[in-house]
């Protein structure tokens, strides 16, 4: 069976999946799923599936996210990865999607429009080896919304591919050769980084992965337990910081990934301390999938993975990589260097001038973060100008044993007066998504709120 979709007659035809059939594809810690056997859900749910041309995956456990990617695929439907499953977002989809439908794995008292259940028993068919056409538009998935509106970035076969191999290429001295890695991955796979590390990677790159999402830091060590060497952990800073600040003892790994949102070098440091291996962090967007790696503990430059180039450009960057179908903006401000790599030197947007001196928001992040007493924080510009035509700065910030203006005092010693925070807010916690980010609106309405400020 191969995905129904219009080709061109050069479309070069790829297996779904790679691998001996009898490899471990998924486990849960007690019963590991075959390759085969996997291949043969695939075909059985992709018969069920309902007439469409898109599908929202809402599927929490791993595994059957897995199988429904993989089914919605074969079908010649294209999977959409909405930047939150709340109720109000994937409602919109669905109205913007009018051929659409919610494809989960598990009940909730309020089940979106055009909801298709998965059987709890999964069907098995056997058949002809499972293939998709590399021009077959398998996901479209949105940016975070973390600096403004969700963005759509269409992802075919054929870059899911070329991009799978880049991730592979750049992850697998972690881990001795020849050995099968068990991926546990503490980020949604509907989230690009997530789909990237551990969807496609166990598909295309032959590893191994955790049906779970393990949240807290036991339940993270439960999982890397119940799984042999070599264990590679995927997650995110504000994961891989609990993880540091907790009591939890882990097994040993082979490494540790991290993404999503930028990974103190004090925290990647402190975890190659505590558990013994190297912290590996990747640069990517939704719009690019990963294109860089580096050491954080060790290297503020960043290395591009193999066939990607990065070109300065006055408010941002381009990105050129054999997976993209043309070179693609960033609004990320680098700096090359002379061996090939780069910097981050921020965004556009984050760079703040105010009577005539420059900031940007995320070094003012950093202070923040580096205040003893504050577990989390962010600074950010508000909308709209003041009475001097200036866009004021706020400040969110977690900090159960500090006042505002002992916060405000700290930031005093590193910080120019106009850069300030001229809202300081002290909240329980931030309102980060599941991969940790932060999106501007919802920043927005936790200042708005019942106020504990500093002017």
């Amino acid at each position: 069976m191969s995905a129904v979709i219009q080709t061109s007659p050069e479309s070069a035809v790829s297996p779904l999946a790679v691998g001996n059939p009898q490899r471990t594809i998924v486990f849960d810690g007690t019963q590991p799923v075959s390759l085969r056997r996997f291949l043969s859900q695939v075909r059985a749910l992709a018969a069920l599936l309902p007439a469409g041309t898109h599908a929202i995956n809402l599927c929490e456990d791993r595994y059957r996210f897995l199988l429904a990617f993989c089914a919605v695929a074969i079908r010649g439907q294209t999977t959409l990865l909405p930047p939150s499953r709340a109720a109000a977002v994937i409602q919109d989809e669905l109205r913007r999607h009018a051929d659409s439908y919610c494809i989960g794995d598990a009940g909730a008292d309020e089940l979106p429009a055009r909801y298709w259940a998965m059987p709890q028993a999964l069907p098995e068919r056997d058949g002809d080896e499972l293939s998709m056409h590399d021009d077959a538009l398998v996901a479209i998935g949105f940016t975070s919304g973390s600096t403004g509106q969700p963005t759509s970035n269409p992802k075919t076969w054929r870059s899911f591919r070329a991009s799978t191999a880049q991730n592979l290429e750049a992850l697998q001295d972690l881990w001795p050769a020849g050995s099968t890695p068990h991926v546990i991955a503490t980020v949604p796979p509907q989230h690009m980084y997530g789909m990237e590390l551990s969807v496609l990677l166990p598909l295309l790159g032959g590893v191994a992965v955790h049906a779970a999402r393990p949240f807290f830091p036991e339940d993270i060590a439960r999982a890397l337990r119940s799984v042999p060497e070599p264990r590679l952990l995927v997650t995110t800073p504000v994961h891989l910081r609990a993880l540091v600040e907790s009591c939890v003892a882990l097994p040993a790994l082979a490494g540790i990934v991290s993404a999503t949102a930028p990974l103190p070098a004090t925290v990647a440091a402190a975890a190659e301390a505590r558990f013994g291996c190297e912290v590996r962090e990747l640069f990517g967007s939704t719009e690019t999938c990963v294109i860089a790696r580096r050491r954080t503990a060790h290297d503020t430059a960043w290395t591009p993975l193999p066939g990607v180039q990065l070109q300065p450009q006055p408010d941002g960057s381009l990105v050129h990589a054999r997976h993209l179908p043309g070179p693609v903006a960033l609004a990320d401000l680098i700096e090359l260097t002379g061996d090939g790599r780069f910097h981050l030197c921020g965004r556009q947007a984050e760079l703040l001038e105010i009577a005539g001196k420059r900031a940007s928001l995320g070094d003012l992040t950093r202070q923040l973060l580096a205040v003893p007493g504050v577990r989390d924080g962010v600074v950010f510009q508000l909308d709209g100008d003041d009475a001097h035509g200036v866009r004021r700065i706020a400040a969110l910030a977690v900090a159960p044993s500090l006042e505002a203006s002992a916060i405000l005092a700290a930031l005093r010693a590193g910080i120019d007066p106009v850069f300030l925070p001229r809202r300081l807010k002290l909240v329980s916690q931030l309102p980060r998504n599941e991969t940790g980010k932060l999106p501007r609106t919802a920043l927005l309405r936790l200042l708005q709120g019942d106020v504990h400020s500093s002017s």
